[in-house]
């Protein structure tokens, strides 16, 4: 991948930074409906598909859209208890706790933190005795604290660019 230069140039048309304006607009567009067409999105944003499939490879290639994701609700596959879990490792523990939630299917994310606690967790199990198993793994590399997911108001989103 190609280092920016510190004028925020990224080859778009007229030196235009990444995030130009048009880019915002396509991005909003694109998060409010990711399976959309270039064809729907050029009409959302005024371009030609040619110029939005164009556009849309360079944020690809500029790391400002990292993929494309399937987002699936984990009670409907039979996973409807989920929980935060906090991890605060032991001594030299640190890097055996990422590798394990990495091999971990019931964990859906895994946060490097700040504070007390290191890791931040996201598992996914059937009930919540089955959460026990989970935790049972990564307490013989320190200390965990759980807290339930009870209702989610603010389902996850795609962050807005900053516009100051």
């Amino acid at each position: 991948m190609a280092v920016q230069e510190s004028n925020g140039s990224t080859g778009f048309p007229s030196g235009n930074s990444v995030l130009d304006e048009t880019n915002r607009r396509l991005l909003d567009a694109l998060s409010a409906d990711p399976r959309a067409t270039a064809a729907e999105l050029a009409r959302q944003v005024g371009m030609s598909a040619p110029a939005v499939r164009e556009r849309l490879a360079r944020l690809e290639q500029a790391g400002v859209i990292r993929g494309y994701r399937l987002d699936i609700d984990p009670a409907a596959i039979g996973l409807p208890v989920a929980a935060w879990v906090r991890i605060r490792p032991g001594p030299g523990q640190l890097p055996k706790i990422a590798e394990l939630a990495a091999r971990t299917p019931q964990v859906s994310e895994c946060h490097r933190i700040s504070g007390e606690d290191c890791f931040l967790l996201k598992v996914h199990v059937p009930t919540i005795e089955d959460l026990e198993a989970v935790l049972d793994q990564f307490l013989i590399h320190g200390q965990t604290h759980s807290s339930f997911v009870v209702a989610t108001p603010v389902p996850p989103r795609t962050p807005k660019p900053d516009v100051r």
